[in-house]
C-alpha cells in the first residue's frame, strides 16, 4: 500500500514549507503544510474535520513577554501569540473551535545538559497551559526525547504526519 505521507508529491499538490516562527493555514485539498526539523521548537497542527480547513505553527519559544515587539512583528515566533494567531486564521477559512483537532510535536531536548534553560519542556508547558485555560485537548501528540522531527499537515486527507530522525519509517500522528 502507497505511503499517505512522506510520498513524492503528485503534481496537483501544493507543498507549503513553515519556517521558525511562522504558520500557515489552508483549505486547499492540495496543500501539504510541512515543518522540517523540529528540535526544541513546537510544531503545533489544527484541523478542522467539517470544512476541511487546518494549520501548521512552528514556534521557537514559549512566552512573547520576553520581547513584546518583537511578538508584535512575528507572533508566531512564541508559542502564546503563535497560538492565538492560528487559530484566529482558521477561524477565518470557517473552522470551528470546538471541531478542531490539535496534534502536537517537537518539544525535544537539546544543548542544555545542565536542563537549566530546557525551552522544549517550557513551550510544551506552555502549550498545555494554554490548551486548559480554553477547555481544549491534544488528539494525538509526539513530544521531547532528544530528537528532531518533520511533522506534516495534508489538508485534503486530513492526517498529520511525522518523521523521526534515524527512523526509516513514518508515523501517521492523526487522520481524520
Amino acid at each position: 500500500m502507497p505511503s499517505l505521507c512522506f510520498k513524492k508529491p503528485p503534481v496537483s499538490e501544493k507543498r507549503l514549507v513553515i519556517g521558525v516562527g511562522a504558520l500557515e493555514v489552508s483549505k486547499d485539498p492540495g496543500a501539504v503544510l510541512t515543518i522540517f526539523s523540529l528540535g526544541s521548537c513546537l510544531g503545533v497542527a489544527i484541523y478542522d474535520p467539517v470544512v476541511r480547513a487546518g494549520g501548521l505553527l512552528h514556534a521557537m519559544l514559549p512566552d512573547s513577554s520576553i520581547n513584546p515587539a518583537r511578538a508584535g512583528e512575528r507572533p508566531a515566533m512564541f508559542v502564546d501569540t503563535g497560538l492565538a494567531a492560528l487559530f484566529r486564521a482558521a477561524y477565518q477559512l470557517g473552522a470551528e473551535k470546538h471541531r478542531l483537532r490539535i496534534c502536537v510535536a517537537g518539544a525535544s531536548h537539546f544543548m542544555d545538559d545542565s536542563g537549566f534553560f530546557n525551552i522544549g519542556q517550557r513551550n510544551f508547558q506552555q502549550f498545555t497551559d494554554i490548551l486548559r485555560h480554553h477547555g481544549l485537548a491534544i488528539a494525538a501528540q509526539e513530544v521531547g526525547g532528544f530528537v528532531s522531527r518533520t511533522m506534516q499537515l495534508r489538508i485534503g486527507a486530513g492526517a498529520v504526519c511525522l518523521k523521526t530522525s534515524g527512523q526509516n519509517s513514518e508515523t501517521i500522528l492523526y487522520r481524520s
